[in-house]
């Protein structure tokens, strides 16, 4: 498919009367599609995806999309949106230890690409804490420094170990035996 047919596709499944913080609707979409203004079509359209849950169709052509247009973060962020909508929405307050407290030395990546251990609560027969993994998406920033907080996303690798935790509670970040930080869960969604 074409750039022009995806857009219409994923602008296809907003529903009417949705609009963005500015007051930006699908009507704004089509004015740019019929300017060729893919790009900003793109981001009108990501950015009405926030508006409210959107079906994973919508995010399957806006990443098709953004894929033709070489857009790679753009890309991958509608492919996260995409299983976030099948599995579920999973949002903390992240805060990295500093490298003197035992922390990371180095900035952790913000576009998914890190898929750290975490302490949900779940235990071996032995009591040891029984890590599960997950990605991380930084909001709105591409890496979080040592010692730093931000905004994260998860998008853990087996979501029904995670349907338990509920926002406020504390969950543990580990890249190696000692932790690396800790989160306190702002949002836990289902699928959907």
């Amino acid at each position: 498919m074409d750039v022009l047919t995806l857009l219409k596709s994923a602008s296809l499944l907003v529903p009417e009367g949705t609009a963005s913080e500015n007051d930006l609707t699908v009507d704004d979409v089509w004015e740019y599609l019929a300017h060729d203004e893919w790009e900003v079509a793109l981001g009108l359209l990501e950015e009405l995806g926030d508006v409210r849950p959107l079906p994973a169709a919508f995010w399957a052509s806006m990443a098709a999309a953004a894929e033709e247009m070489r857009l790679e973060r753009s890309a991958a962020w509608c492919h996260w949106r995409e299983g976030e909508t099948r599995h579920g929405v999973i949002r903390a307050d992240l805060t990295l230890y500093a490298a003197s407290d035992g922390g990371r030395r180095s900035p952790v990546p913000g576009a998914g690409v890190l898929r750290p251990m975490w302490d949900i609560g779940h235990r071996t027969p032995t009591g040891e804490p029984a890590y599960a993994v997950a990605r991380l998406w930084l909001e709105g920033a591409p890496a979080l420094e040592p010692g730093g907080s931000a905004p994260v996303r998860l998008a853990p690798l087996t979501p029904e170990l995670w349907r338990h935790l509920r926002p406020g509670q504390v969950i543990t970040l580990h890249e190696t035996r000692p932790a690396s930080g800790t989160a306190v869960l702002l949002e836990v969604g289902p699928p959907g």
